[in-house]
């Protein structure tokens, strides 16, 4: 059962969650190969704007982050290692 793109498909995700979740639908569509050519071609632009979608709010989050860390973003700490 492949799911046709709509209207609805060109809007932009409501989240990053929701972004996320439909890219991951696109490529389990395309993977399985349920989506004719036409099809695979506007999953694949759809699929393009989600994750520029995607990247602008994780850059919009790195920029929070640096605030709150003072500019100056700290890597993990590796399990075991110490924070100094």
């Amino acid at each position: 059962m492949s799911k046709k793109l709509t209207a609805d498909a060109t809007a932009a995700p409501a989240s990053f969650e929701e972004a996320m979740a439909e890219l991951a639908q696109l490529v389990a569509q395309m993977e399985a190969g349920q989506l004719p050519l036409e099809a695979s071609v506007a999953a694949y632009a759809r699929g393009s704007e989600l994750v520029k979608f995607c990247a602008i709010q994780l850059e919009k989050v790195e920029s929070q982050v640096k605030v709150l860390e003072g500019d100056m973003l700290k890597p993990f700490a590796e399990a075991g290692e110490a924070e100094l």
